[in-house]
Protein backbone atom coordinates (compact mmCIF):
# COMPACT_ATOMS: atom_id res chain seq x y z
CA UNK A 1 0.00 0.00 0.00
CA UNK A 2 1.31 3.43 -0.96
CA UNK A 3 1.71 6.16 1.62
CA UNK A 4 2.17 9.89 1.13
CA UNK A 5 5.94 9.38 1.17
CA UNK A 6 5.77 7.24 -1.98
CA UNK A 7 3.83 9.60 -4.27
CA UNK A 8 4.62 12.94 -5.87
CA UNK A 9 3.80 15.69 -3.35
CA UNK A 10 2.47 18.11 -5.96
CA UNK A 11 0.01 15.57 -7.39
CA UNK A 12 -1.13 14.58 -3.90
CA UNK A 13 -1.72 18.21 -2.89
CA UNK A 14 -3.74 18.96 -6.05
CA UNK A 15 -5.89 15.85 -5.56
CA UNK A 16 -6.39 16.63 -1.87
CA UNK A 17 -7.33 20.23 -2.73
CA UNK A 18 -10.08 18.98 -5.05
CA UNK A 19 -11.44 16.73 -2.31
CA UNK A 20 -11.20 19.43 0.38
CA UNK A 21 -13.40 21.75 -1.70
CA UNK A 22 -16.32 19.56 -0.57
CA UNK A 23 -15.51 19.93 3.13
CA UNK A 24 -14.11 23.41 3.73
CA UNK A 25 -15.19 26.80 2.44
CA UNK A 26 -13.04 29.74 1.45
CA UNK A 27 -14.03 32.95 3.30
CA UNK A 28 -15.14 35.98 1.29
CA UNK A 29 -12.21 38.11 2.48
CA UNK A 30 -9.67 35.58 1.13
CA UNK A 31 -10.05 36.88 -2.44
CA UNK A 32 -8.60 40.25 -1.49
CA UNK A 33 -5.74 39.50 0.90
CA UNK A 34 -2.08 38.81 0.28
CA UNK A 35 -0.66 35.57 1.66
CA UNK A 36 2.10 37.42 3.48
CA UNK A 37 3.97 40.69 3.89
CA UNK A 38 6.60 39.50 1.43
CA UNK A 39 4.12 39.30 -1.43
CA UNK A 40 3.17 42.21 -3.65
CA UNK A 41 -0.28 40.99 -4.74
CA UNK A 42 -2.99 38.51 -3.74
CA UNK A 43 -2.79 35.04 -5.30
CA UNK A 44 -3.89 34.73 -8.93
CA UNK A 45 -5.24 31.17 -8.60
CA UNK A 46 -8.91 30.96 -7.70
CA UNK A 47 -8.51 27.85 -5.55
CA UNK A 48 -5.31 28.83 -3.71
CA UNK A 49 -7.14 28.41 -0.39
CA UNK A 50 -7.74 24.71 -0.96
CA UNK A 51 -4.21 24.13 -2.24
CA UNK A 52 -2.82 25.79 0.90
CA UNK A 53 -5.16 23.71 3.09
CA UNK A 54 -4.04 20.48 1.41
CA UNK A 55 -0.40 21.51 1.77
CA UNK A 56 -0.88 22.29 5.46
CA UNK A 57 -2.63 18.94 6.02
CA UNK A 58 0.27 17.11 4.35
CA UNK A 59 2.81 19.09 6.40
CA UNK A 60 1.01 18.19 9.64
CA UNK A 61 1.00 14.51 8.60
CA UNK A 62 4.77 14.56 8.02
CA UNK A 63 6.01 16.90 10.78
CA UNK A 64 3.99 15.75 13.77
CA UNK A 65 2.83 18.37 16.24
CA UNK A 66 3.36 21.66 14.46
CA UNK A 67 2.12 25.15 15.30
CA UNK A 68 1.18 28.30 13.45
CA UNK A 69 4.63 29.89 13.78
CA UNK A 70 6.42 26.95 12.13
CA UNK A 71 3.85 26.96 9.33
CA UNK A 72 4.31 30.72 8.89
CA UNK A 73 8.03 30.07 8.42
CA UNK A 74 7.36 27.30 5.91
CA UNK A 75 5.27 29.60 3.69
CA UNK A 76 7.50 32.66 4.13
CA UNK A 77 8.76 34.67 1.14
CA UNK A 78 11.58 37.02 0.26
CA UNK A 79 10.46 40.57 -0.41
CA UNK A 80 11.89 42.66 -3.20
CA UNK A 81 12.89 45.92 -1.49
CA UNK A 82 14.40 47.74 -4.45
CA UNK A 83 18.07 48.56 -4.04
CA UNK A 84 18.11 47.30 -0.44
CA UNK A 85 18.91 43.63 0.22
CA UNK A 86 16.04 41.16 0.20
CA UNK A 87 14.55 40.17 3.52
CA UNK A 88 12.46 37.15 4.47
CA UNK A 89 8.95 37.92 5.71
CA UNK A 90 6.70 35.39 7.43
CA UNK A 91 3.46 34.29 5.84
CA UNK A 92 0.06 35.49 7.02
CA UNK A 93 -0.95 33.89 10.31
CA UNK A 94 -4.66 34.65 9.83
CA UNK A 95 -4.88 32.46 6.73
CA UNK A 96 -3.08 29.57 8.41
CA UNK A 97 -5.13 29.83 11.62
CA UNK A 98 -8.41 29.90 9.67
CA UNK A 99 -7.42 26.85 7.62
CA UNK A 100 -6.34 25.00 10.77
CA UNK A 101 -9.68 25.79 12.41
CA UNK A 102 -11.56 24.49 9.34
CA UNK A 103 -9.50 21.29 9.27
CA UNK A 104 -10.09 20.82 13.02
CA UNK A 105 -13.83 21.39 12.61
CA UNK A 106 -13.95 18.66 9.94
CA UNK A 107 -11.95 16.23 12.09
CA UNK A 108 -8.77 15.99 9.99
CA UNK A 109 -6.49 17.38 12.70
CA UNK A 110 -6.56 18.05 16.43
CA UNK A 111 -4.47 19.82 19.04
CA UNK A 112 -2.12 17.45 20.81
CA UNK A 113 1.25 16.90 22.45
CA UNK A 114 4.18 14.57 21.80
CA UNK A 115 6.74 14.69 24.59
CA UNK A 116 7.60 18.41 24.91
CA UNK A 117 6.17 19.48 21.54
CA UNK A 118 2.66 20.94 21.31
CA UNK A 119 0.66 21.73 18.20
CA UNK A 120 -1.69 20.27 15.64
CA UNK A 121 -1.46 16.55 14.93
CA UNK A 122 -3.25 14.49 12.32
CA UNK A 123 -6.23 12.36 13.35
CA UNK A 124 -7.13 8.91 12.06
CA UNK A 125 -9.64 10.48 9.66
CA UNK A 126 -7.02 12.82 8.22
CA UNK A 127 -4.47 10.02 7.91
CA UNK A 128 -7.01 7.80 6.16
CA UNK A 129 -7.97 10.67 3.83
CA UNK A 130 -4.39 11.27 2.68
CA UNK A 131 -3.50 7.56 2.51
CA UNK A 132 -6.52 6.80 0.33
CA UNK A 133 -5.63 9.65 -2.02
CA UNK A 134 -2.03 8.46 -2.28
CA UNK A 135 -3.17 4.88 -2.91
CA UNK A 136 -5.36 6.12 -5.79
CA UNK A 137 -2.46 8.12 -7.26
CA UNK A 138 -0.09 5.16 -7.33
Amino acid sequence: MASIYDVNAEKLIKKAAEELKKDIKMPEWAKFVKTGAGKERPPVEKDFWYIRAASILRKIYISGPIGVEKLRKKYSAKKNRGYKPERVYLSSGKIIRTILQDLEKNGYIKFGEKKVHKGRIITAKGKKFLDNLSKNLK
